[in-house]
């Protein structure tokens, strides 16, 4: 087992800094239980890709990288037993190692599953929800050591409450998730109107497997990315869909020189090359390389309010002159009926909201959140916002019912932090 004694831990964009008193990678399911049955608080952390501090402790923080396991397919070959702690872009080479895909995912790959199912991460697709949607079972260490394999049909409730738990319950060793058999992709980005687009999206949503664009607050153009299945057509050779290099640079320019993002932005439009094209595997078609770092707000929008709502943001951003260096995200997700779940009021457009790591995003994701927060949003819980125990209690009509499960399980509150027990207005007897 590798240990850290009062090691320092940063989250991805380096905006949470926790100083745990002990970082633990426990190799065996066994070593694990006794560790979290030993500690008076824990935590669990994967890659650390959420930007609000739901890893952050002061007790034990436990990393599932090392926990051995491997992948249990079902004989009907359409869900797999995956080890919690891998990460997307292990579990997906060795699904397709396997002939299988998942049938979704978002557009990078370095979350565990357990992390990105806790935080209900999605990718896009009108008919298709988050990766907490896909989940069959869940095995959990508890909070006195037992382990637990919750499903439909054993401990419903609880299994109900680990579809996406924020890590409130338990740790969870193994996830047994929906698979698909492989498919490739063909990926299409090309530069549309803003208005063509936001005034055809219904349309070019429902016609498109995947859709989803950006757009620079200060530009009328988008750049729009379509995936649909197709055969594959020779040897992949990865390609990103951004220029890493050309952003950071422009990035840089917005922070050294922020009065100039309006007229850069435009720039940037202008001189953003001709229309893409590439076929792969999906689980390589899906990801791309981040390696910018930056804030991230993410918003659920109804359906119905998602064009308004991104028309509104752009025109807050442009009169109060915010020097957004990114752009707005614009995605389509299907409704679902997990109880803590952004999407389970219905299907959501998925508005996210980036600002470039070392500049200013305090004040200007405020004034974001509070449109986004009118027209009925709701927020990813790994991405920054500000809600409070009656904000949850109002937006989610489940949560009583999660938090009974949660106190059932962990009664003591092992599994909570302070940021945690705030957020859900969490009165257990440890602190």
């Amino acid at each position: 087992m590798g240990t850290n004694t009062m090691a320092k831990w940063q989250n991805w964009s380096g905006s949470v800094t926790a100083y745990p008193t002990t970082v633990l990678r426990p190799r065996g399911v066994d070593e694990l239980a006794r560790i979290v049955a030993q500690a008076a608080g824990v935590r669990a952390v994967g890659a650390g890709h959420s930007f609000m501090p739901l890893c952050a402790t002061s007790g034990t923080l436990i990393s599932l990288a090392e926990l051995e396991g491997e992948l249990e397919i079902s004989p009907a070959r359409d869900a797999v037993w995956a080890p919690a702690g891998w990460s997307l872009a292990r579990l997906t080479e060795a699904l397709w190692q396997h002939g299988l895909s998942l049938a979704n995912q978002g557009d990078v790959n370095p979350q565990s599953l357990a992390g990105a199912t806790a935080t209900g991460t999605h990718g896009t697709g009108e008919t298709l929800g988050s990766l907490s949607s896909q989940v069959l079972a869940v095995r959990l260490v508890l909070a006195d050591g037992a382990i637990v394999e919750t499903s439909p049909d054993n401990e419903p409730e609880l299994f109900e409450a680990a579809r996406l738990s924020l890590g409130l319950l338990g740790v969870a060793v193994a996830i047994r998730i929906r698979v698909v058999p492989a498919f490739h992709l063909e990926e299409r980005i090309e530069r549309r109107r803003l208005d063509e687009v936001l005034e055809g999206w219904d349309e070019l949503a429902a016609a498109s497997r995947h859709a989803e664009f950006w757009v620079l607050p200060y530009a009328d153009e988008v750049l729009l990315k379509r995936l649909h299945p197709a055969e594959p057509e020779g040897e992949y050779r990865h390609q990103n869909d951004v220029n890493e290099g050309a952003f950071r640079a422009a990035c840089e320019i917005s922070r050294r020189l922020p009065s100039v993002v309006p007229r850069l932005q435009g720039l940037m439009m202008k001189t953003t090359g001709k229309p893409t094209r590439r076929v792969g595997p999906a689980w390589r078609i899906f990801p791309q390389s981040r390696t910018v770092r930056f804030e991230e707000m993410e918003y659920e929008v109804p359906r119905a309010n998602g064009v308004a709502a991104l028309r509104a943001l752009i025109a807050l951003v442009r009169k109060r002159r915010f020097p957004m260096a990114f752009p707005f995200e614009f995605r389509t997700v299907a409704g679902d009926d997990i109880w803590m779940s952004p999407f389970n009021a219905g299907p959501a457009i998925a508005i996210s909201v980036h600002q470039y790591a070392p500049m200013a995003w305090q004040a200007m994701f405020a004034e974001v959140e509070a449109v986004l927060r009118e027209v009925g949003g709701r927020p990813h819980w790994g991405k920054r916002h500000t809600l409070g125990p009656q904000d949850v209690h109002r937006l989610f009509p489940r949560v009583g019912d999660f938090l009974g499960v949660r106190a059932r399980v962990d009664p003591l509150g092992k599994f909570t932090n302070e940021p945690l027990r705030k957020l859900f207005g969490i009165d257990d007897r440890w602190k």
